[in-house]
């Protein structure tokens, strides 16, 4: 099992080199190990130990001027087997001028990512701009999330017009789902994003501030891109609905001309079929290719007449 506590120093630079390195504590939240650590030997306060370990989370930047610290919970998308992408994970930071504590349930690729890149030195060497990473790294792997589901939602509005079938239904009600399921996270993970870029923070420098107002940007982009798609995928369900009762209507008009057809014929051979005395040609051997002919010319008469009131 891997260890429940693992320790990096980030690259020191020359404005840490008089102060020392950043130290990035990574955790597995799930080991008992871990949360002892984090509740009663990290220095934390309570109150933010049980937040960074609490089950049910949502994305949001909370500043503590005072402790001159930041509590940040953003969603990166679920690339762990046999799960759903949209289903995002979520990934809790604590952050300070030279320590950063961040806690996880689940693997999250964009930490691994950051852990080789400190492993061969080339990391980002403060806490600034480890988030600026951070949040770059989970904004691309959303970024090809939201445009997969756009290249599916195109390509669904193509079959569409191919293929108009009724087995389209669950496929547009799936790439309804993830979109709903991504935006659900994505709105208040772009409010994160945007407020976290105006924390009153010292160790946050300009440029640094700037590039987390370019990934809030890119993150309110990925958010209209989703509503757009959303009602993409309901004018793309309701065409399908739309052609799918066309061609039902299609089939019922045709099936009630057919059923009308023959209705006369039915009612006609009903009588010559009574078996009572006086039906005509009963005795004739000729009766049948008469009876034939009557009910053939009574069929041209029924389709020149449904012609004739526009009803083929």
């Amino acid at each position: 099992m891997a260890s429940p506590l693992v320790s990096l120093f980030l690259k020191e630079s020359e404005e840490l080199s008089s102060e020392g390195r950043t130290l990035w504590i990574d955790l597995d939240g799930n080991n008992p190990e871990a949360q002892q650590w984090l509740l009663e030997e990290s220095g934390l306060d309570p109150l933010y130990g049980s937040a960074l370990l609490a089950e049910e989370t949502r994305p949001r930047s909370l500043g503590l001027p005072s402790k001159k610290a930041l509590l940040l919970t953003l969603r990166g998308i679920n690339t762990n087997p046999g799960e759903d992408p949209e289903d995002m994970i979520s990934l809790r930071i604590w952050a300070e001028k030279n320590r950063i504590i961040t806690v996880h349930f689940e693997k999250v690729r964009a930490l691994e990512d950051l852990r080789t890149s400190v492993s061969e030195g080339q990391s980002p060497s403060d806490t600034g701009s480890f988030l600026a990473h951070l949040c770059k790294t989970l904004n691309k792997r959303i970024g090809l999330l939201v445009t997969d589901l756009e290249e599916a939602g195109d390509d669904l509005e193509d079959r569409i017009l191919m293929e108009s079938s009724s087995l389209l239904r669950s496929e547009i009600n799936q790439l309804r789902r993830q979109t709903i399921r991504m935006h659900r996270y994505l709105a208040p993970q772009r409010e994160a994003l945007l407020h976290l870029q105006k924390e009153e923070l010292s160790w946050l420098s300009p440029l640094q501030r700037a590039q987390l107002r370019e990934e809030g940007d890119r993150i309110t982009r990925y958010v209209e891109d989703l509503d757009a798609l959303r009602d993409h995928a309901a004018v793309t369900q309701d065409e399908l609905e739309s052609r799918l009762a066309e061609r039902n209507s299609r089939i019922l008009y045709m099936l009630s001309v057919v059923a009308t057809l023959f209705l006369p014929l039915t009612f006609v051979t009903g009588l010559l079929g009574m078996n009572v005395g006086g039906i005509p040609w009963g005795t004739a051997p000729q009766g049948f290719f008469i009876v034939t002919a009557l009910l053939l010319l009574l069929v041209v008469l029924l389709l020149w007449l449904f012609r004739r009131i526009r009803w083929l």
